[in-house]
């Protein structure tokens, strides 16, 4: 686990990343100072060689090559053997040996001389002996022989680091061996091992390779100890300032001088700002939730009043076996701007009322709440539909400062001859059923209440015979509208009601608002749903 977070910090990563940049920074150098090295040595190896072989052809006399290979092995010959062998021993060459070549094509040549000094590298080269022929041993070797007798060149080097024949890597130098008319009769071959330069290079490489080592973690270690002052401490600062500012959400000390490096500066200003803009978002949050939970709970209030102020409880008259009514409002919002009402103004008649605010919300409950106190008050007082209404438009129009307006459908229920007398302020007109199917009660309107002083209303007049029903609502229901923003309409409301005209009021209005339901959808609710049917027993 300790490893882990060890492994896992700013820091540890800082120093491998540079160790590693570093190291392979020197390996890359190393390599290059071994190759460097490596042909320095290779020409210095070569130009030695040259001056070894060089002196070893003064032992060698060229106007006698060509006796030698005549007379075989004379005394001289023995002697300037003698004098090579001592001399292959005495440098540490593996061999000397010199050859004519057959200048016809370079693809032989004879042995003359050749001592062998196989102690050198532990090699096992056997001795050719005088007038021995051999062939060249690649075309590297007869170009090199080409160049030297037709003196292109001072001497020749041939590098042999990789071998087949089982010998160890060496070098072989070449140079001329001229007679007393300066013509080129022979060639003087040197090979020297290459045991030198492998052991002249292993000190380098090792010598490098510990170097770029200790290069590379003493300067991992100072950058790391440079950053970590300049970038990771304070870095590690701002990290453990969040950390505290997420668990305590209380605004910190400043840290705006945390580094001199803009970049860091720039970022311990932004958590700073971001901490005391974080500090005022939430007190703004709470505020707004404050505010928000003492609306809801005065919707609450609101909307309680306003379900005390209609009739909510069903049977609304269960001692009333003549007829049944029944009434519903969903309102868009908390509290909504339709309303309905009903009550016996005496044994014999019922009023019944529906209507629609303008507004919607706080505003529309209340509006609403004043006109049905109003209109209760007037119909209580006596008078017909037309009358009532003529003076409840008197009554909001004088202290009707928000300008607000409401639509009403007002009718008054003779309960014993089902006759209605009713008047309409702009309100939808009911839906009546009647001789086995429902349809629209169409009538003149009247102007809205609230719009202006001293308007007069219209009474008309529905019969209803025993088990006709009458249906009321407002536009929330015809309008109601779907995701392809298509209204429900009044044809639908009509097929609806048709297809539940055998129904109980109650029934009558579960089925139209679940036929509303179904065919608005996921769409949002933008106006209130209120509905009222009346059925006349039979």
């Amino acid at each position: 686990m300790v490893f882990k977070k060890i492994r896992n910090s700013m820091t540890y990563t800082i120093i491998c990343a540079i160790f590693v940049l570093l190291f392979f920074f020197g390996m890359v150098v190393s390599m290059i100072g071994y190759v460097n090295f490596t042909n320095a040595f290779k020409k210095e190896y070569s130009t030695a060689t040259y001056h070894m072989a060089d002196t070893a052809t003064a032992l060698v006399k060229g106007d006698h090559l060509e006796d030698y290979l005549n007379d075989k092995e004379t005394e001289e010959y023995e002697l300037t053997k003698e004098s090579l062998d001592i001399y292959c021993h005495k440098i540490n060459v593996t061999m000397i040996y010199v050859i004519r070549v057959n200048q016809e094509d370079y693809k032989s040549f004879t042995s003359i001389f050749n001592p062998i000094f196989n102690e050198v590298d532990e090699s096992n080269y056997n001795e050719w002996p005088l007038g021995y022929v051999r062939h060249t041993t690649n075309d590297e070797y007869r170009e090199k022989y080409r160049r030297l007798y037709e003196k292109k060149s001072a001497y020749e080097t041939v590098y042999r680091i990789k071998t087949t024949d089982g010998q160890h890597p060496h070098i072989t130098t070449i140079v001329p061996v001229e007679n007393s008319d300066d013509e080129v009769v022979g060639l003087l071959c040197m090979q020297r091992p290459f045991s030198e330069l492998n052991r002249a290079r292993r000190p380098y490489i090792r010598n490098i390779a510990l170097s770029t080592l200790i290069f590379a973690l003493s300067s991992a270690l100072l950058a790391v100890y440079a950053i970590e002052k300049s970038i990771v401490s304070p870095v590690k600062k701002l990290s453990r300032e969040m950390k505290r500012f997420a668990k305590e959400n209380v605004k910190g000390t400043n840290i705006l001088n945390i580094s001199h490096y803009e970049e860091l500066s720039s970022l311990a200003s932004s958590i700073d700002r971001m901490e005391t803009e974080r500090i005022n978002y939430v007190n703004h949050i709470r505020e707004i939730t404050a505010e928000q939970e003492r609306n809801s709970s005065e919707l609450l209030i609101a909307k309680t009043i306003q379900t005390g102020a209609i009739p909510n409880i069903f049977p609304a008259f269960p001692d009333r076996t003549e007829f049944d009514i029944y009434a519903s409002m969903t309102p868009a919002k908390d509290v909504g701007g339709d309303f309905y009402n009903f009550f016996l103004i005496d044994d014999d008649h019922l009023a019944m009322v529906i209507g629609d605010v303008s507004g919607k919300g706080i505003p529309g409950a209340l509006f609403m709440m004043s006109t049905n106190i109003i209109i209760k008050e007037k119909v209580k007082n006596g008078g017909t539909p037309a009358d009532i209404l003529f003076a409840v438009n008197n009554r909001i129009c004088e202290h009707n400062d928000a300008e607000m307006f409401i639509t009403i459908w007002l009718g008054i229920l003779e309960i014993s001859t089902g006759k209605i007398i009713a008047a309409n302020a702009g309100h939808d007109d009911a839906v009546v059923y009647h001789d086995g199917e429902f349809d629209f009660f169409k009538t003149r309107h009247g102007i809205v209440v609230g719009a202006m002083e001293d308007i007069p209303y219209r009474n008309f007049e529905i019969q209803l015979e025993k088990g006709d029903k009458i249906f009321l609502y407002t536009d929330g229901v015809p309008e109601a509208t779907a995701c392809n923003n298509e209204m429900y309409g009044m044809q639908r409301l009509v097929r609806t009601l048709n297809q539940c005209k055998d129904s109980s009021p109650k029934e009558v209005l579960h089925n139209v608002h679940l036929s509303v339901d179904t065919f608005v959808g996921d769409a949002p609710q933008f106006d209130d749903l209120t509905m009222l049917c009346l059925e006349l027993k039979a």
